[in-house]
């Protein structure tokens, strides 16, 4: 029996023009990329410049010392070509695809040239370092002499996967960084690397060492979300590798 339920929709409004390269964590496993992302955006001191908002999905808006705040900002700033994205909404994989088309066409009106997406991965007996899923001109571009080793087999679902495959398609260049988390949530551990990484790849100087004082900060808010998240993807996460 088809569903009545509207599709979900979203809408990227944004006050300047973004960096050619985005840099997204959003609200998944382990929450390890979107704490990194965040802590990308407290380093290099990037100004919020966007935001997107959602329909027909279960309302969301965060706070800090009673102040809201859009759930999925973007950040950038005047003298750095990189646009941060900070997603803080749950997106289910049936509205992934939507999320994702958004993103690209959003991208696509403003010459976006590359996407790197941040995540954690819970795989057990697998190495704590960073792998990637990458298209290959990012392999070339970004990854090549780099030691970011891919990762060996597996498949994409939700955003993951329509970014992945407009990316194959097209002369965007998109990679997905991943690495493995635990259950402890912020995984601290997981979200540095993942930043070690990022400032690798571009080149960038940030210094890794605030991050374990900027979770503490943020750390109950971040276990409020992961559980939101944990109880949305409970009956879908198991031992196989669907990120």
């Amino acid at each position: 029996m088809a569903s009545d339920a509207p599709e979900a929709a979203f809408q990227i409004r944004h006050n300047t023009e973004p960096g050619t390269s985005l840099i997204a964590g959003f609200a998944s496993f382990g929450l390890a990329g979107v704490v990194a992302a965040d802590f990308l955006v407290d380093q290099l001191a990037l100004t919020e410049m966007g935001h997107v908002v959602a329909s027909n999905l279960p309302a969301f808006t965060p706070f800090e010392n009673g102040t809201p705040r859009h759930h999925s900002r973007l950040f950038s700033r005047d003298d750095l070509d990189i646009t941060v994205l900070v997603n803080e909404l749950f997106i289910p994989d049936w509205a992934g695809n939507s999320f994702a088309q958004s993103i690209l066409q959003w991208g696509d009106d403003h010459a976006i040239e590359e996407i790197t997406v941040l995540s954690g991965v819970p795989l057990s007996h697998v190495r704590h370092d960073v792998f990637s899923i990458a298209t290959s001109d990012y392999q070339s571009t970004r990854l090549t002499g780099s030691g970011v080793e891919p990762m060996a087999s597996g498949s994409l679902t939700g955003v993951n996967a329509g970014l992945m495959a407009r990316g194959i398609d097209s002369p965007l260049r998109t990679g997905l960084l991943v690495t493995p988390v635990h259950s402890q949530v912020p995984d601290v551990a997981a979200a540095i690397r993942l930043v070690e990484t990022v400032e690798q790849l571009y080149g960038l100087d940030i210094d890794s060492t605030p991050l374990e004082a900027f979770a503490a900060d943020v750390d109950q808010y971040y276990r409020d979300l992961a559980a939101r998240v944990d109880a949305a993807e409970e009956e879908r996460v198991d031992d196989r590798m669907y990120l």
